[in-house]
């Protein structure tokens, strides 16, 4: 519920020509409601909260001929949405007190509320997080005056702004659909155009966070990208050097908006979350291809700025390697890592970044897995593989990628076909190239993968304290199992010694996590 202090304020007044104008406005403010937001439509008769609410939902439920009757005689609704909805009618409501009865404070833990005249119950004001007083003007159509707290005015002004967004792309009427999330504060929509599908990506400018070294973010050490900026360079880049990057077709690069090519829905892995090997393969040997190149440092932005790619380098790496003591560790331990622990853990990965040094660089996409490869079958060659997500791309040693391919946070990986994966690589690089370095690679590949791991096993952590999403503590012990498999490498021995020492891969200790999902 709305707390004290955070009050209602103004945010817009809406001209609503029609019912299907009310009604989109209903569907673009469910594409950024999240559990927990109280909607309060008034206004009188046939002002339209009706028609309002059942767009709000049939988005959120994202079936357009979903049933949505009225509740007025049974004062409320629950659809089994995602998140769940529950639609509220008080115009029968003879006091405030049978608003409890109703499962009003359960329906806002559950989910989304939203209450058609809420002022028959005071209470719903008091939790309101959105307000919107439907009327009819004098001259015609609706007027919608929208209020809300702080945190809700920011997503409804960022709803608006993508429909002025899709307007200016001549789309001002375009139904929006919710289209995916991940990890991140980005959030992606599908939009018809032109006889295809579409995507939105809203990804608006992340402030820094807290300094953590030298003055600095971790956003900044770890070079994360601030804007959509380097996802239109390194797409260009991609695009141009024959890869199945998404055409950008319109860019507003200071609201953090792009509608872009929708690359289709085909997966690596199947309908049981296994990989699909044929697939991986073709994976592997796009990524052999795209470490053939000949990546420059500076790429263009076409209309904008150059982009120049960062590198993964020592400092960046040292910030994700951390992030397992200052969050894993202090979880797994039940308290923070002592100054000598800390010393050890600097001085194993010091020396294997110095080994770094030697491994060949390449761009380095960040996060090529299976949740940002789309499978293409119609296409030939590389163009098989659909490249999303590489907004963080640097400039570091090329086996990154292929650990995160081979050792898929999301999915089982056997050893077997982990083997096959970078036997694949280093054929083809072979082929391609006489002087590539396949015990090189080697090297490279168990360290970046056990970089990869660690760093992961602390942004699961983190995501869970920080930000609340526990769902990924479930990768936790497949995770453990990789670090398992790759500690073996005789580079990595102090490592093996140090997190044995830990007991970080300790089977009941991984059980533990998979207990806490």
């Amino acid at each position: 519920m709305s707390q004290a202090g955070d009050a209602l304020t103004p945010v817009t007044s809406l001209p609503l020509a029609d019912a299907v104008a009310t009604e989109r406005l209903g569907a673009d403010l469910a594409m950024v409601l999240r559990p927990g937001d109280v909607v309060a439509l008034s206004g009188d008769l046939g002002a339209g909260k009706s028609t309002l609410a059942r767009a709000l939902i049939r988005a959120l439920a994202a079936d357009d001929g979903l049933e949505v009757p009225s509740p007025t005689y049974t004062l409320v609704q629950a659809y089994e949405s995602d998140p769940p909805v529950a639609h509220f009618d008080l115009y029968r409501l003879s006091s405030g007190e049978e608003l409890d009865e109703l499962g009003f404070t359960e329906a806002i833990e559950a989910g989304i509320v939203v209450v058609e005249w809420p002022e028959r119950a005071p209470e719903v004001a008091r939790a309101a997080t959105i307000a919107i007083e439907l009327s009819l003007p004098a001259g015609g159509g609706r007027l919608a005056v929208i209020s809300a707290t702080s945190n809700a005015a920011d997503r409804l002004r960022r709803t608006l702004a993508v429909r002025d967004f899709l307007a200016a792309a001549g789309l001002p009427e375009a139904p929006r659909t919710r289209f995916f999330g991940d990890a991140s504060s980005r959030r992606y929509e599908t939009v018809p155009g032109d006889g295809a599908t579409l995507v939105l990506m809203d990804a608006p400018r992340q402030p820094d966070g807290t300094p953590i070294r030298d003055g600095l973010p971790y956003s900044r050490i770890a070079h994360l990208a601030e804007d959509v900026s380097p996802f239109v360079a390194v797409a260009t880049a991609l695009r141009t050097a024959g890869f199945a990057a998404p055409a950008i077709l319109k860019a507003d690069l200071d609201a953090g908006l792009l509608l872009i090519e929708h690359l289709g829905d085909g997966q690596i892995i199947d309908a049981e979350h296994r990989p699909i090997p044929e697939r991986y393969h073709s994976c592997a040997l796009c990524l052999a291809d795209l470490h053939g190149v000949a990546w420059p440092s500076q790429l263009p932005i076409p209309g904008g700025p150059v982009h120049q790619l960062p590198p993964y380098d020592r400092r960046a790496m040292t910030a994700e390697v951390e992030l397992l003591i200052d969050w894993y560790l202090p979880d797994f331990l039940g308290r923070p890592a002592s100054a000598d622990e800390r010393a050890l853990f600097s001085e194993c990965w010091t020396a294997l970044f110095d080994e770094l040094e030697a491994a060949e660089r390449s761009l380095v996409l960040r996060d090529f897995h299976s949740p940002n490869v789309i499978w293409r079958p119609d296409a030939v060659g590389v163009l098989r593989i659909g490249l999303i997500d590489f907004q963080d791309a640097m400039m570091g040693p090329a086996a990154y990628d292929v650990a995160s391919l081979a050792q898929d946070a999301r999915v089982d990986v056997s050893g077997e076909l982990e083997a096959a994966l970078t036997a694949a690589y280093v054929a083809r690089r072979r082929s391609d190239d006489p002087g590539f370095d396949p015990f090189g690679f080697e090297r490279d590949y168990a360290i970046m993968a056990t970089q990869r791991a660690t760093k992961i096993l602390g942004i699961f952590v983190r995501l869970l304290k920080r930000d609340g999403k526990p769902q990924y503590l479930r990768h936790i012990p497949r995770l453990k199992g990789y670090l398992a498999r790759t500690l073996g490498h005789p580079s990595l021995s102090a490592l093996r010694h140090l997190y044995g020492e830990w007991g970080i891969l300790d089977a009941r200790a991984a059980e533990r996590h998979r207990s806490n999902d």
